[in-house]
């Protein structure tokens, strides 16, 4: 039985961020990333629900940082905190921190933009898996921020029926640091379609069969110079509660 063993470690600012890990029991094993999506953490996305456990019985040395403002990473209010793709320079941080130059690396929505950028800035796993993304998600990032900073203006007021009302609700669940998440908002860069021809390893795009929040997950396959297509069932939100994200996962990489 895999356990979680939780750390942290100083990025390229020195901001600290919690870093867990799961490892198959008695063995070193193949080292893979994990992203979470915006507002989660890396106990919701990868561990609440089996998917770390999955890759760890499969073999893997399971790498989860909690991305800067969210889960127990620190959550700094100063704006110079959060230049532009900070989340690239804390992966690549993660990255070199570990020593790491042979990995596999998977994002859940946020995290798979982020994991797009982090290659196209230089990072080069051996395979990739984006999560509940598609074409559409990786550019127009300015209107999908502004939805959320308006949700975050308007956080007590927001009530059942207003389109904010799910992304209000998933915050106060989580605790997010409302002040950090605005700043970290306004840090994501966007990723033209132009620029998907530069990812070039073997890449599986995963996406719930009612999940369209970040556009056609078959666009994005087509986009991708070697990409393949697991749909799952859910919503973007549902898809990460159900065991075959966490399968489509395992058996891509595994292969």
């Amino acid at each position: 039985m895999s356990t979680v063993s939780s750390t942290t470690f100083a990025s390229f600012d020195g901001t600290e961020l919690a870093l867990h890990r799961m490892n198959p029991e008695g063995a070193a094993g193949r080292k893979v990333i994990l992203l979470h999506g915006l507002f989660s953490s890396a106990e919701m996305n990868w561990i609440r629900f089996g998917h770390a456990a999955k890759l760890a019985e499969a073999g893997f040395d399971v790498i989860m940082p909690d991305l800067r403002a969210h889960g127990e990473s620190a959550a700094p209010h100063g704006a110079d905190a959060y230049p532009a793709d900070v989340l690239v320079r804390d992966v690549k941080a993660l990255v070199g921190y570990l020593g790491l130059t042979d990995y596999d690396l998977v994002g859940f929505s946020l995290g798979s933009r982020t994991a797009v950028r982090a290659v196209l800035a230089g990072l080069a796993p051996r395979k990739l898996v984006l999560c509940g993304m598609g074409l559409e998600g990786l550019a127009g990032w300015d209107r999908r921020a502004a939805f959320f900073i308006d949700a975050i203006d308007r956080f007590d007021e927001v009530k059942r029926g207003d389109p904010a009302y799910v992304a209000v609700s998933f915050m106060k669940t989580m605790q997010v640091d409302r002040e950090a998440a605005r700043l970290l908002l306004q840090s994501v860069d966007d990723t033209a379609a132009d620029e998907l021809s530069g990812i070039t390893m073997p890449t599986l795009v995963v996406c719930g069969d009612k999940d369209n929040d970040n556009g056609s997950a078959e666009k994005l396959v087509d986009a991708l110079p070697d990409a393949r297509f697991a749909e799952v069932p859910g919503t973007h939100m549902s898809s990460v509660t159900e065991a075959a994200l966490g399968e489509a996962i395992r058996d891509f990489l595994l292969v």
